[in-house]
């Protein structure tokens, strides 16, 4: 009798169907919302502890409770992978494995792509940038992300300013194209801006690379939590995304896509698990995941991405829905508040996820963002985003007058319709009636007179 688990979001290791084919077999739930961990968190506020109204989920989601539980499940017969034969060891390889699967489907894998499991996007990309092959030339815009405008050396990228239009956008790269030739090209986009929320039409600029015989790399960090990835459908090249953009916790992310270069390039991680044979006159190393994967793996991280994967789609309407119904809500608040600018490089009446940033005159958005978390108990995040060639772009003035940073507000299946009300309502009141607190700006930041009462000694978790 086989002791590889029976199911793991479907299927089990032996007679896991193809791809395409259990992506087919998912039963969608369109009428409910899947849970969160903390969503009864309260915090201090000046006003007494409050309901946390998170809008913050660009930064980091909650975990999903089926997330937890998936976690809870695989450390009680939690063991090395691909190391041991004892029962706990293979029962775990085997959930290790079939994880890989359930990421696959979720990433429209195709025959023949890898799936790799990295720390973050950032690290996804430092894989990839290992494996380029010699003299690749790297086409990036300048609306990325930092782990997406950084880790290919600034030597082979070619910087793309911010365009104005997605017409624009493929004006500049076509050019971009035309002016680098060189053997290997790869082009490195997001798929939504992490600083706007804006989408690009990955499918449109896919073709645009393969007509100069160039590669494409997504970048779905933002996109995970939000709207699906499709490798196959977009005839993209490459995809990296979060396990805690995307209601897993911290520690484990993806790389997707074609096997070529990821099994002729260097090792990531050169060590045990990386390498098929070690000898005195040399070292033959693995091909496929195991090549990038040195080290014991992260299972309990790939465990948590395959559960929030397989929890995303099986409730993939009534999340879109959601998002859809709060982002409408929040853009139409804050627009109608005097003062606020919602920042837009595509136009304003471009497709978005839940990921907006703004700017209220006359205020700095450092000062708002804690005036928000002290006096209203809402999170969100203030400054440049890791995006600070976008950011710089799109608030640049030459009289001084406008401020050089936004706040960010993001919504997700830890916002609810109260915590929306509550930002806007926040703001509105911010503009008409200033801060309800003493405010002394320092050199560390802005501080509450009278005392932060988010300062609180809170008992450690261990």
């Amino acid at each position: 009798m086989s002791v590889l688990p029976s199911t793991f979001c479907g299927a089990s290791a032996a007679s896991a169907p193809s791809v395409r084919a259990r992506a087919l077999h998912a039963v969608p739930d369109t009428a409910t919302l899947p849970e969160v961990v903390g969503a009864g968190l309260t915090v201090p506020t000046l006003a007494g502890h409050t309901a946390y109204a998170n809008l913050d989920h660009a930064a980091s989601t909650p975990a999903l409770v089926t997330v937890k539980q998936a976690v809870d499940r695989t450390l009680e017969t939690y063991a090395s992978v691909h190391r041991g034969a004892g029962y706990a060891s293979r029962l775990t390889s085997a959930w290790y494995e079939q994880a890989r699967t359930e990421v696959a489907d979720f990433v429209g894998a195709r025959d023949g792509d890898t799936v790799i499991f990295t720390r973050t996007t950032t690290d996804s990309w430092g894989v990839l940038a290992r494996a380029l092959p010699s003299r690749t030339t790297v086409f990036v815009f300048g609306t990325e992300h930092h782990s997406t405008l950084l880790p290919w050396g600034r030597l082979r990228t070619v910087r793309l300013p911010v365009p104005q239009s997605v017409e624009d956008a493929v004006e500049l790269l076509d050019e971009a194209f035309a002016d680098n030739p060189s053997r290997h090209r790869l082009l490195v986009i997001a798929a939504a801006s992490n600083v706007t929320g804006e989408v690009w039409p990955v499918e449109r600029f896919a073709a645009i690379a393969h007509a100069h015989d160039a590669r494409i790399a997504v970048d779905a960090a933002q996109l995970s939590a939000h709207r699906t990835i499709d490798l196959a459908a977009w005839d993209a090249d490459y995809v990296a995304f979060s396990g805690h953009k995307t209601y897993a916790p911290f520690g484990a992310g993806v790389l997707a896509g074609r096997s070529d270069w990821l099994d002729a390039g260097t090792p990531y991680l050169p060590g045990g698990g990386a390498t098929r044979a070690v000898t005195e006159e040399g070292t033959v190393w693995a091909t496929g995941p195991a090549r990038h994967e040195g080290g014991s793996p992260n299972v309990v991280g790939a465990v948590a991405i395959a559960a929030a994967c397989a929890t995303i789609r099986r409730h993939r309407e009534a999340i879109e829905a959601h998002e859809v119904r709060l982002l409408t809500r929040l853009r139409d608040g804050l627009e109608a508040v005097p003062g606020v600018e919602v920042l837009s490089f595509f136009g304003d009446d471009h497709d978005r996820v839940g990921v907006l940033a703004f700017t209220v005159a006359g205020w700095d958005s450092s000062l708002v963002s804690q005036a928000l978390s002290v006096e209203h108990g809402i999170g969100v995040r203030d400054g440049k985003f890791c995006a600070h060639l976008l950011v710089d772009e799109l608030l640049e003035d030459p009289w001084g007058e406008r401020p050089a940073t936004a706040v960010r507000a993001s919504i997700g299946l830890g916002t609810t319709d109260e915590a929306v009300e509550r930002l806007i309502g926040a703001v509105t009141s911010l503009v008409a009636d200033g801060t309800a607190a003493t405010w002394t700006q320092t050199e560390a930041g802005w501080v509450v007179d009278g005392g932060d009462p988010r300062d609180v000694e809170v008992e450690r978790p261990w």
